[in-house]
Parts: C-alpha cells; structure tokens; sequence
C-alpha cells in the first residue's frame, strides 16, 4: 500500500495548487478573455480606466472562480485536519468519563500525522483497557489469595482465644506455615511490581553458581523425596558465572516448588549449563506436561495450566511470574517446553564476560 503523504507536505501542495489555478484563471483567463473580445467584439473593450460592462463580469467571474477553488482547497483541508481531530477529541473525554472501550474512527481522507494520530490514540486506548482489565484480575486474584490463609490465621487464633483449641506445638507449626505462605506471596508481588515499574534490580557478580545452587538442592531434598521425586542434578562445578546469585537461587525455589505442587512424582532433572553465550538453568519433570496452547502464558502471574488441579495443590500462581521477572532483569527469558511426557522450565540470560 503506497504511503499517504506527510502532513506539511500535503498543505504545500495543496496552497501550490491553489495558487497555480488561481494564477492560471487570472492571467490566461484574461488573455484568451480579451483575445476573444478584440476579434469578435472589439467595441466591448473600454479605452479608459473605467472597465465596460463586459469586462466586469469578466472581472466578477473570475474572482468567483477564484473563490470557488480556494473554498474548495479550504473545505478539503479542513476535513482532513479537523475531522479526525474532532473525532480524537470526541473519544477522549468519553475515555475521561470512565468509557474506556471508545475508539476513534479512522477516516480514510486523513493525512499522515491525522492517521496516525488517531492510531496512536486508539492503542493507547486499548492499552489503557487492557491495564485496566488486568488491574482489576490482579486485585480479584490477589484478594482470592490472600482470603484463604488470613481465613485460617483469623479461625485458629479466634479458637485459641476463646479456648476451642489447646495450644500445641502442632497448631503453632501450622499458624507458622500460613504466616510464611503470606510472606512468600509478599515477596513475590514485590518483586513483580518491581519488575513492572522497572526498578528490579540485579547485582551481578562472578561467581560459581553450582555452588549456589546445591544450596536450593539440599533444602528441597527432603520435602521432593517425601513426595516421591527422585533428584537429579546436572551442575557444572567450575562454571563461573555473571549473575545475582540470591535472585537465582529464589528463580530455582520457585522452579522446585511449583514441581513440588504440580508434577507427577518421578525423576527430577535440574541442569546447568552455558552454551552459544547462554547460561541455561532447566528443571524437568515427567509429566503430566502442559497444554502447548497454555505454554506461551504460564509465565504469567496468576495463569496455572490447569486452573481446578492448581487450586486443590495450592499455590498463589505467581512463581513462574518470579521466575520470568528474574530472567528478564539479567537480559534473558523463560520458556516452557514440552520433555518426553512432561515439561521442562527454562531459564536462560547471557553469559556475560
């Protein structure tokens, strides 16, 4: 499709054209006007300053004319410019009213700069909707998360005070448990709302990363075991590698505890490795896998793969979220690909010098 001209430009020529025409009318119109008049009609011609009849309706002809093409350049003018301003103003005070499913129609007589002003406007439009549909799923998820541990804390420390329940160490460690579900889904909106508001920040750092991992490793040992999860990990002891250390090691908490809720119980295969000037940190279980069509938005705060068997395992469905946000600070990505009959979670940034 041949693009349509700038806005400057198409005033010029159009004030060209106008000017051209209007000198054409003026100039020849009057030379083939009075070389009409002196063949066919010489006496109508007038010899002093005063015109004759027939030259003043020459004379009114030709200013009408002139009007004519000037009202007319005007008219075309101004309903390229000001109709698809109109329309954007029109559309921003519904915006401002609170309708934030207006758009402005796109006029297909509107310059360059008018169309894409009027694009410009329905993307921001449609990107303010956007946010605010998400703002208001984050709100209802948020409030979904936070109502069933604070419904326990609220149940078991009323039983407590008015005696229902015995103090036990059994009862603590549970309240214990809660109160750190809360604070790990604290950390975890407060890492995506410093990644949203771009002041997630890195300390990157060589380091030997194997050795920071079999931290995590050792910790999940028990609990993945419990569960029926053989371990296996594939660590390059002496790969030295730039990153923050402490984000990676929550990116691979996350990884393991979302295998923890979700995988079936088998093997667990947890890899580093660097290729191709990538760092790759991989977690793969057996199954049951994912859906290829949920895949691309399992990364997303609050998308589970499979919504009903995420809430029986619990779960705030922000870890995968973490774990994207952590990737993306150190200038990388997470994918999820299928592996065999399950999935495998992956985590991959440059490798840095």
């Amino acid at each position: 499709m041949k693009p349509t001209p700038g806005l400057r430009r198409q005033i010029i020529q159009s004030l060209a054209i106008m000017a051209l025409g209007i000198i054409l009318i003026a100039v020849f119109g009057s030379y083939v006007f009075y070389a009409i008049a002196v063949a066919y009609m010489p006496g109508s011609i007038s010899e002093t300053w005063m015109p004759s009849r027939v030259e003043m309706v020459w004379i009114a002809c030709t200013i009408a004319a002139a009007l004519g093409m000037s009202v007319f350049v005007a008219i075309r003018l101004s309903r390229r410019l000001i109709t698809p301003l109109n329309s954007v103003a029109h559309s921003l005070r519904e915006v401002a009213q609170g309708k934030l499913d207006a758009r402005a129609p796109l006029d297909e007589q509107a310059m360059g700069e008018m169309a894409q002003l009027v694009s410009d406007f329905n993307a921001m439009a449609e990107r303010l909707q956007s946010m605010t549909r998400e703002r208001e799923f984050w709100n209802a998820a948020i409030a979904h998360e936070l109502r069933t541990p604070v419904t326990i804390l609220r149940g078991r420390l009323q039983g407590l005070a008015e005696g229902v329940f015995n103090p036990s160490n059994e009862l603590f460690e549970g309240l214990l448990r809660q109160v750190e579900g809360l604070n790990r889904l604290i950390e975890d909106l407060r890492v995506l709302s410093l990644k949203d508001s771009g002041h997630l920040e890195v300390k990157r750092v060589n380091v030997r990363l194997a050795e920071e991992l079999n931290t995590v490793l050792q910790a999940f040992a028990a609990p993945l075991a419990a569960k029926g999860f053989h371990l296996q990990h594939e660590l390059d002891a002496n790969l030295l590698v730039v990153c923050d250390a402490v984000r990676i090691r929550q990116a691979l908490m996350a990884l393991l505890e979302n295998a923890l809720r979700h995988a079936n119980p088998g093997n667990l295969r947890v890899c580093l490795e660097q290729a191709d000037g990538l760092v790759q940190l991989s977690v793969e279980d057996d199954g049951p896998g994912i859906d290829s069509r949920l895949a691309s938005d399992i990364f997303e705060a609050f998308r589970r793969g499979d919504p009903s068997r995420s809430r029986k395992n619990g779960g705030s469905g922000l870890g995968l979220a973490v774990v994207k946000a952590i990737a993306q600070a150190h200038g990388g990505h997470a994918i999820c690909r299928p592996s065999g009959l399950g999935s495998s979670f992956v985590i991959c940034w440059p490798a840095g010098t």
